[in-house]
């Protein structure tokens, strides 16, 4: 998959299961902007963060641990693409 169309669909998936599209649509996410947090136009939180992780496995085979180092690739759209790109599939 080329890296704009995974950064797109990710988007994507992030506003229709986490339930944004009241708020914002998927081009207004930048690339590089935090996704939690104070600082996030997105605004998810902890319950997205599990909503995510459910994605990221359905999607793409990727499983997401709890631990604050996993945590560290759900914080914006690239580090996520990172770490998919990074991490053999458990499909």
């Amino acid at each position: 998959m080329e890296l704009e169309e995974l950064k797109t669909q990710l988007k994507q998936l992030i506003i229709v299961e986490c339930d944004k599209e009241d708020d914002m649509t998927w081009q207004e996410i930048e690339d590089d902007e935090p996704l939690f947090g104070n600082k996030s136009k997105v605004g998810l939180d902890s319950l997205d963060a599990l909503q995510l992780a459910l994605v990221l496995k359905e999607h793409f085979g990727i499983k997401v641990e709890g631990s604050k180092e996993s945590r560290k690739h759900l914080q914006s759209i690239n580090s996520i693409v990172d770490y998919i790109q990074s991490v053999e599939p458990t499909k």
